[in-house]
């Protein structure tokens, strides 16, 4: 397979205004309990409510082939990703997809679920097929005065994927911060902003084009993308947009969405 890290226009975004579960009417599914992390991690609250948590290994319920590799288990993040062989309690990413292994980034942010106004983490495990959902969460530290909710879908490779979808998806609404406050955040934007991405942790992978940058919020409010890792390369966009230009195909391999790019941790060592 090809190897690089590969960058997919912004214009590969489709406009929308609801997540996946919007459309399937099946619900967001169960609050996400934390089990390590750190900071504040919340583990074992029943809210779910925490700072720097993660959950796991959680058996995913089907197989997924992720750049060669096979995994039956991940990890969900509180801070906007998923990863695979261990948590991430991360909450500043320095690099495209957020962090030196295996990741899937929906929205690498500083997420921070102990304000009262902020929900959770929920995870919904159907057939061959894992929904987690980031539902109007509140940004480090504690605030929740502007909210985000997205979305990842996961697909198992028995999933039987309908015309103009993919394995991985990325759902987005309202997303109206980017940056915590010790990611050089003011009022949830400015500093480092949230990697948007995924990949093998190893420099193979691929990044959404304004991922760690500027405005990374208002491209992806209400908008939605499918990634095929059995395909070309290339997102699935039924919405017509934009698929990565020539010189950048060459540098990566998993059709549609693999992010990955070196990203030096910080932990919240002082907080």
């Amino acid at each position: 397979m090809l190897a690089g890290t590969l960058t997919i226009p912004d214009s590969s975004l489709v406009a929308s205004t609801q997540l996946y579960t919007d459309t399937t009417g099946s619900g967001i599914g169960n609050i996400v309990v934390m089990t390590g992390g750190g900071n504040a991690p919340g583990i074992g609250d029943p809210t779910g409510r925490n700072d720097d948590g993660f959950s796991g290994p959680i058996n995913l319920g089907f197989s997924l082939n992720f750049f060669g590799a096979t995994y039956t288990q991940f990890y969900i993040n509180n801070n906007g990703n998923v990863s695979f062989g261990n948590g991430i309690s991360d909450f500043t990413p320095t690099g495209p997809t957020g962090a030196s292994q295996p990741i899937i980034s929906p929205f690498f942010a500083d997420v921070d679920t102990r304000g009262t106004n902020s929900g959770v983490v929920h995870l919904l495990q159907l057939s061959n097929e894992d929904i987690i959902t980031w539902d109007h969460v509140g940004y480090f530290d504690s605030n929740d005065n502007l909210l985000n909710t997205f979305q990842l879908v996961l697909r198992g490779s028995g999933y039987n994927v309908p015309n103009g979808e993919g394995q991985i998806g990325f759902f987005y609404t309202t997303m109206q911060w980017e940056t915590g406050d010790d990611s050089g955040g003011t009022n949830g934007f400015g500093g480092t902003p949230a990697a948007v991405g995924f990949g093998d942790g190893a420099g193979n992978g691929q990044v959404l084009q304004g991922s760690i940058q500027n405005g990374i919020s208002g491209i992806v409010d209400d908008h939605h993308i499918w990634f095929d890792l059995n395909g070309s390369g290339v997102p699935v966009n039924p919405g017509g947009g934009a698929v990565p230009e020539p010189g950048s195909m060459g540098l990566l391999l998993l059709g549609g969405g693999v992010l990955a790019a070196g990203v030096r941790k910080r932990m919240r060592a002082n907080r």
